[in-house]
């Protein structure tokens, strides 16, 4: 298609898990008990562990990361999901799109190393307690929590990016109730290739990386445990 017959898409069309329309009071209060059992746990657990000293632990630490995180992401998808349900509408505008894209690629990704160091730091304090206190000081729990948090943001925005600078002319029915990068790839009436190459990676080296540093982590621990138990 001639770059100048292109039409920019402004909003999208999210395809609703919610389709039946005499039920949609009942979706509407499902949801927002949902959100708000979300919403009110996770701001207790970072509140509780920053007021309550003995919860100022590396462990307590990287949990209240994960709440705040599972709040970003939760944010990022129930509230619009909870407008279209009252308003009886499921559009999204092109740049509402976009920082949805954002926000909940962000929270995923972070989540996901997030709970590769929660795992490594089961295994220094069952496999090295000793030297547990010097290895997750606090210094070291902040700069890793940094990483994590720098490591998501660079990810997220990439990705975006290569989102956002795509052409979108034609059908704009999202097959999802969020805007996620492959159904929104799908739509798009330009070259897609660069942007599934870097969500391919982020699978392989956060998703199938993070999997196998967890589990790598668990089996060391295993291997402790037992070794404790045999002596």
């Amino acid at each position: 298609m001639h770059p100048g017959n292109l039409t920019k898409v402004s909003e999208f069309i999210l395809e609703g898990v919610f389709d039946n329309n005499h039920l949609q009071g009942l979706y509407t209060t499902i949801s927002l008990c949902l959100y708000l059992t979300a919403v009110l746990s996770n701001s207790f657990v970072i509140i509780a562990t920053f007021v309550h000293p003995p919860l100022h632990t590396p462990m307590y630490f990287f949990i209240s990361n994960l709440g705040i995180l599972d709040l970003v992401g939760i944010s990022s998808v129930l509230p619009k999901m909870l407008e279209n349900l009252i308003l009886g509408k499921y559009t999204i505008s092109f740049e509402g799109c976009v920082a949805q894209i954002y926000t909940f690629t962000f929270s995923g990704s972070t989540e996901l190393i997030l709970l590769t160091v929660m795992s490594y730091d089961r295994y220094v304090a069952i496999c090295q307690p000793l030297h547990y206190a010097a290895m997750m000081s606090k210094g070291t729990c902040i700069s890793l929590v940094a990483g994590v948090w720098a490591i998501g943001t660079i990810n997220s925005l990439i990705n975006t990016l290569l989102v956002a600078q795509l052409d979108f002319c034609g059908p704009n029915l999202v097959q999802n109730f969020l805007c996620e990068i492959p159904p929104v790839l799908a739509l798009s009436c330009s070259s897609t290739y660069l942007s599934e190459i870097m969500v391919y990676m982020a699978d392989i080296i956060l998703g199938m990386g993070s999997f196998l540093l967890v589990i790598l982590s668990y089996c060391l621990i295993i291997s402790t445990e037992s070794h404790r138990i045999t002596e």
